[in-house]
């Protein structure tokens, strides 16, 4: 995902340096200041986040709203009724990807669950317009909750010890949570994103092996979780 990423950005700036450069030149004469210009900052990079995040729902909100203010700048569409029908479509999609999650990551769900209830016993770090550093330095790790509204969590998990398959519920709310994975086990990530998301950039390298799991269970509202 990361390379197409990669590829997509670079398409369009050498689209966008082939115009300027051509314009300068006299060879071509677009004009990329045109009528609502300014919502392919939205449009792009929600567009780009379809090959990014592995939840999409506000990716494509996202999306539907910078096509829907473009139409609108291009008197395509009429902007006051656009404006009555934004609220009910974003709650629909909205509800209509939480549908769909459920239905097809239902096996991913019911794992999740069984965990919760067996590690009934964890521990809970929130910070709520601060920060909070979390580390489990040769500690048994069961799993935990991780709440940042407003605010930055930190947990290291790289020196902790894992004997069985573990949950971390995390919520992220206007706010950022960074996970430190040990080498020694896998991860999986459910996740529910609003304007917000999962970055992964921990590689799993040991697929196939017989090692524990960590279940990242995430919920990201304009907030987001790192994976390292």
């Amino acid at each position: 995902m990361k390379k197409i990423r990669n590829t997509l950005w670079g398409i369009v700036l050498i689209v966008l340096g082939v115009i300027i450069g051509g314009n300068a030149l006299g060879i071509t004469n677009v004009n990329i200041f045109f009528n609502g210009w300014w919502t392919l900052f939205i449009i792009i990079p929600c567009f780009i986040g379809l090959f990014k995040e592995r939840e999409k729902t506000g990716s494509i909100i996202g999306l539907i709203i910078g096509i829907v203010l473009l139409l609108c700048c291009q008197d395509i569409l009429n902007f006051d009724t656009i404006w009555k029908l934004a609220l009910p479509t974003i709650l629909i999609i909205i509800g209509i990807s939480f549908i769909f999650k459920d239905v097809f990551n239902s096996k991913l769900n019911e794992e999740i669950k069984n965990i919760n209830e067996k590690n009934i016993q964890k521990e809970e770090y929130c910070a709520t317009f601060s920060g909070q550093n979390v580390k489990f330095d040769g500690e048994k790790f069961n799993g935990t909750t991780l709440t940042a509204v407003f605010g930055g969590v930190k947990c290291d998990l790289k020196n902790a010890i894992i004997e069985n398959d573990v949950v971390i519920n995390v919520s992220s709310i206007f706010g950022g949570t960074e996970i430190y994975i040990p080498d020694n086990v896998k991860v999986k990530i459910r996740s529910t994103s609003i304007f917000g998301g999962v970055d992964e950039k921990k590689v799993n390298s040991i697929e196939g092996k017989e090692v524990h799991t960590i279940y990242i269970n995430a919920t990201c509202i304009f907030g987001g979780v790192e994976i390292k």
